[in-house]
């Protein structure tokens, strides 16, 4: 990415408060190897982490005269690969570091990878106090991790809509992960829950023993098609300000989400994959 400006000192301070959090962020050691990967000294390594990060970030940011080479120390941190198994401790610091980047200009994506923003946040204090509102409301529900990734300060910044949009978009991909299918919304659906002339599906929501089992499998792939027509293909195609959506809308609509992804996490897959 293109050279980035010196990152203030509360920017620096908000970054290394993430990776150096006592309870949530990089460990002794892991900060030790990220520092000396980003070919960045450590001058004071028996101090806490935040401040051994903060002076190692800060010592770079004067010795080079921009922020470069600690955004790339930030990227390396944030290598989707090391969080395998934990998806959610990446999403929670990536969601936290781009609180503080976003006044810098930069956000981590969901590659890890950083990126020029088309302008600076001026406040994202409202967007803050929406994706906490959010959060609690959707842990209250017991909603499901997958759509807890979706309610971060830069998808709420001006509405609830495209955190709506892709938290509808990720059924479908799920769906294509589970089945190495490429199609989308209802004819996605239909290859892969549709019985077809066998009665077998490539997907199952249960035995498909009985009448009862077969119509709930129908009903679910129904739903799942509906969320494509009602909510997915409406904020794809259509401008946010010619579909607004509340707080309570999208509680609801996420509420709904979460209720596939759940059913999708017991679904059985009738063939082997082709990989």
């Amino acid at each position: 990415m293109p050279t980035v400006p010196s990152l203030s000192e509360n920017q620096l301070q908000a970054v290394c408060d993430v990776l150096g959090d006592t309870d949530r962020g990089l460990t002794g050691s892991e900060i030790g190897r990220l520092l000396a990967r980003a070919d960045i000294d450590d001058p004071h390594p028996g101090s806490t982490k935040r401040i051994r990060l903060y002076e190692a970030f800060a010592a770079r940011q004067r010795q080079d005269g921009h922020a470069s080479q600690v955004i790339a120390c930030i990227q390396a941190a944030m290598d989707p690969v090391t969080y395998s198994s934990n998806h959610s401790l990446f999403e929670e610091r990536r969601d936290h570091l781009n609180v503080a980047l976003a006044f810098a200009g930069v956000e981590i994506g969901e590659d890890g990878k950083a990126r020029r923003l088309e302008k600076r946040a001026q406040t994202i204090t409202e967007a803050q106090e929406r994706a906490g509102r959010l959060r609690k409301e959707l842990r209250g529900r017991n909603v499901h991790p997958e759509v807890l990734r979706f309610c971060r300060p830069e998808l709420l910044a001006e509405n609830y809509f495209h955190a709506v949009l892709e938290a509808s978009k990720s059924v479908f991909e799920r769906v294509r992960q589970l089945t190495d299918l490429d199609a989308d919304g209802s004819r996605l659906v239909d290859q892969a829950f549709g019985l077809g002339s066998s009665g077998v599906p490539l997907l199952a929501f249960n035995s498909l023993r009985t009448e009862t089992e077969r119509s709930e499998h129908n009903g679910l792939m129904n739903l799942m098609k509906g969320l494509a027509g009602a909510f997915r293909n409406p904020t794809a195609h259509e401008a946010k300000i010619s579909w607004p959506i509340g707080e309570e809308e999208a509680l609801d609509i996420l509420a709904f989400v979460s209720m596939l992804h759940r059913r999708l996490d017991t679904v059985v897959r009738t063939t082997p994959s082709s990989s």
